[in-house]
């Protein structure tokens, strides 16, 4: 995934994604592994094919544990399973999210709260399932993946805006609550990465053309951008680093 940094103090770290098996995730998951991380992800869909190849890849297999994210009890459990199978989580990765379109008049209290419950509520319950054991471990790393969607105040998406907004509040308060037990929570705050979701389903010339207009550097972000910040706030490179935001996204918002 990347050859441009290593993070030595990363090999053998046990390291939670959510999503970590499509999009930005797989990436993710493949960028952990290069590093020599123990990796363990949730996805609810199937994602066998993907650990074939990283098996393949690395000599060795990430932990696919099959999980809706909204079941909290679920993704609980999930956590265990990896501290079982790698030891305690040091660093987790609040990656999966749902950024569907919708309007204000399509939002039902059901649908906004399956949102969060996809977008937000899985952000908090990750952390408080991983604190005993990073406390007990010296400490660790809490990766919050928020967007630049609602410091830019895009419409289209008003329940997805919300919480990825909510995310680096969210990220500030548990800095605050769990950092004397050293552990560090940070949120990575990305622009538009063109996987292949967004090419399918939003990318069009006229708007891949007007987003890079407001870009300072004139290239569109590829998911290893964001795996490199990932990495960094991961390791202990960026240990007096938390409570923060940081934005990826070629240098659209500011956050100063």
């Amino acid at each position: 995934m990347t050859k441009f940094v290593t993070f030595h103090d990363l090999k053998g770290k046990s390291v939670f994604i959510t999503g970590g098996g499509s999009g930005i995730g797989a990436s993710l998951t493949d960028g952990f592994m290069e590093q020599g991380a123990n990796v363990a992800f949730v996805q609810r869909s199937d994602s066998f094919k993907f650990v074939e190849e990283m098996e393949l890849k690395h000599g060795r297999a990430p932990l696919f544990i099959k999980c809706d994210i909204t079941n909290v009890v679920a993704l609980q459990l999930a956590m265990k399973q990896a501290e079982t199978a790698h030891g305690p989580i040091t660093v987790v990765v609040n990656n999966a999210a749902n950024d569907a379109r919708h309007s204000i008049s399509d939002l039902t209290p059901e649908k906004w709260d399956q949102g969060m419950n996809v977008n937000l509520r899985p952000h908090f319950f990750t952390a408080q399932a991983a604190t005993e054991g990073m406390k007990a471990a010296g400490g660790g790393s809490i990766i919050n993946f928020s967007s630049i969607s609602y410091m830019m105040g895009n419409a289209g998406y008003p329940g997805y805006v919300t919480s990825k907004a909510a995310i680096t509040g969210l990220t500030r308060g548990l800095a605050r609550e769990i950092g004397p037990d050293s552990i560090r929570v940070n949120a990575l705050v990305p622009g538009w990465v063109l996987t292949e979701r967004q090419m399918n389903l939003f990318a069009s010339e006229e708007s891949l053309a007007t987003h890079l207009e407001k870009q300072c550097l004139k290239e569109h972000l590829k998911s290893r951008d964001i795996v490199d910040a990932t990495l960094f706030l991961a390791s202990e490179t960026s240990r007096m680093i938390t409570g923060q935001a940081l934005v990826v996204d070629g240098g659209v918002v500011v956050t100063g």
